[in-house]
């Protein structure tokens, strides 16, 4: 199985201090994931192109693109914007492999995208052309929701298709559904509410890792 990674959504941050929060959390994490939302695809409208230009990190911006047709104009907007992996959803687009095509001409990590009641087949003959799919374990739209059980079996049965791609989850991340979704065989887990909602974010994401390394030790035993 891939590295684990974890990627905080700063969905969930502080909105008025997002590089403080960031600056915070930066050496305990892998990747800065950003829910880009244009009030179409999902309800609300979140992290428009401005506040992009202004994060300031030294790990990977990850723009997850909750938007219709991606291919317009978004992906190159927050590639040039400093995003280095660019997810777009099977459901927002018919021309995923031109969207794809176009992550990759620009120099990005390509991903893709599903929702919880989406099949895992609507996305296999991208596979070869991905870095990651992310399985959405809830709705798309608001940090806080539940995890929806579910979707392990989507992960099984990925895993088992591709054992070397990057397996994102996203949604209800915490101490315990990330173990479920460590040992089905996710390997990087996105935390919106967890960490940022904490009392202190660094010891939540201290206590995911913990829990997650104890998970990957036990499927290598």
């Amino acid at each position: 199985m891939p590295q684990i990674k974890i990627a905080p959504s700063i969905l969930s941050a502080n909105k008025k201090a997002l590089n403080e929060e960031i600056r915070r959390i930066e050496s305990y994490a892998d990747i800065i994931h950003v829910d880009v939302m244009d009030g179409k695809f999902v309800e609300p409208i979140t992290f428009p192109i401005e506040d992009v230009r202004k994060l300031k990190t030294r790990l990977p911006l990850e723009a997850h693109l909750m938007v219709d047709e991606p291919e317009n104009k978004w992906i190159e907007d927050y590639i040039d914007s400093g995003c280095s992996s660019i997810i777009i959803h099977q459901e927002a687009t018919k021309n995923i492999d031109d969207a794809i095509a176009l992550i990759k001409k620009k120099g990005a990590k390509a991903a893709i995208s599903i929702k919880p009641a989406t099949s895992l087949k609507t996305i296999l003959q991208y596979l070869k052309k991905l870095d990651m799919v992310l399985i959405m374990s809830v709705n798309p739209g608001y940090a806080g929701q539940r995890f929806m059980p579910e979707i392990i079996q989507k992960i099984k049965e990925l895993r088992k298709i591709d054992n070397n791609i990057d397996i994102g989850v996203d949604g209800g991340m915490n101490v315990d559904t990330v173990k479920e979704v460590v040992m089905a065989g996710a390997n990087v887990v996105v935390a919106a509410s967890t960490i940022f909602n904490a009392k202190d974010s660094v010891k939540a994401i201290m206590e995911l890792r913990r829990v997650l390394m104890e998970c990957v030790n036990k499927i290598k035993v």
